[in-house]
Order: structure tokens, then sequence, then C-alpha cells
């Protein structure tokens, strides 16, 4: 049941992380850029196209996830934290950071190659810049997008869908 419950938060929490994160590229593509009242003049059409984006990179992040991405962020955690001694949510906050260090970096990466290598038909000798730019662009977002809104979101569904009733 233990493992059962860790596939199902892993793909919940991925495709929340893949949906929220193709939500905001895309705006940012389309030029719906933060002001000071939100992203201007934003359109249901980001929502569509983030569906169709996320379904295929939901299943890549569940992938990195599962070979590396959550083992490296829980060793990484577990030198800054001290799970006898530190209270549990710093903890848990602590992993979601390291994670997020790992995650951001290797789905910058595949976007950048994806996106733009393959799909835009960009030199591969710009690769080192986009991922850089892809990466500055997007850990922030993904760091806020998983501490506010995927991780309680995730963390309310799977308790919801194993509590014993």
């Amino acid at each position: 049941m233990k493992k059962m419950k860790g596939l199902v938060f892993s793909l919940i929490m991925s495709y929340s992380m893949a949906i929220g994160m193709e939500v905001y590229n895309i705006a940012y593509k389309l030029g719906y850029h933060m002001q000071a009242g939100g992203f201007s003049s934003m359109h249901n059409v980001v929502f569509l196209a983030a569906l169709k984006e996320a379904s295929y990179m939901g299943i890549i992040v569940f992938i990195i996830s599962t070979l590396y991405g959550n083992r490296l962020g829980q060793h990484i955690a577990s030198h800054i934290c001290d799970q006898e001694r530190d209270p549990s949510y710093f903890c848990m906050l602590i992993r979601q950071g390291a994670t997020i260090a790992i995650m951001c970096p290797s789905m910058s990466l595949i976007a950048s190659i994806l996106f733009t290598i393959i799909l835009a038909h960009q030199p591969l000798i710009q690769l080192p810049a986009i991922f850089v730019g892809t990466l500055m662009k997007n850990f922030p977002m993904a760091f806020f997008w998983n501490i506010f809104a995927a991780s309680p979101f995730t963390r309310t569904i799977t308790k919801w869908l194993f509590t014993s009733k």
C-alpha cells in the first residue's frame, strides 16, 4: 500500500508540476508577461496548449523524478535537515527545495533540446545559451509553484485518496 501511495503521489506531482510549468512557459512565449495586476491579457488558449504539452511532459517529469530526481533531492536534504532534531515541516520544505534544484535543471535541459533544438530547429551550438536562459526563466516559477501550489494540491489529493473510511 505504501508503494502504491508513493506511485500515485509521484504521478499527481509530476502532472501538477508539468501543467503549471507549461501554462507559465506558453503564456511567457505568447507574451503574457507579469505586470502589476498579474499576467497581461491572459487568454484561455494558453490552458488548452498547456494541457496538450503537459500530457507528454508529465510522463518525462515522472520518469526523471523516479530515476534520480527524488533520490538526489532526498540525499541532499538529508545533509541539511536532521529528521530527529528539526521540525518535520522544515525538513519537508528542504526536501522540496533540493528536489526542485535537481528537477528544474534536468527538465530545462530536456525542454531546451525538445522545444528549441528539435522543434524550432535552432543550431545545437546554441544549446548552452538556450539551456541557461530556460533555467533562469523557469527556476523561480518551479520553486514557488511547487511550494505553494503543486505540493499542497498533491498532498491533499493523495491524503483524500488513501484515507481509510
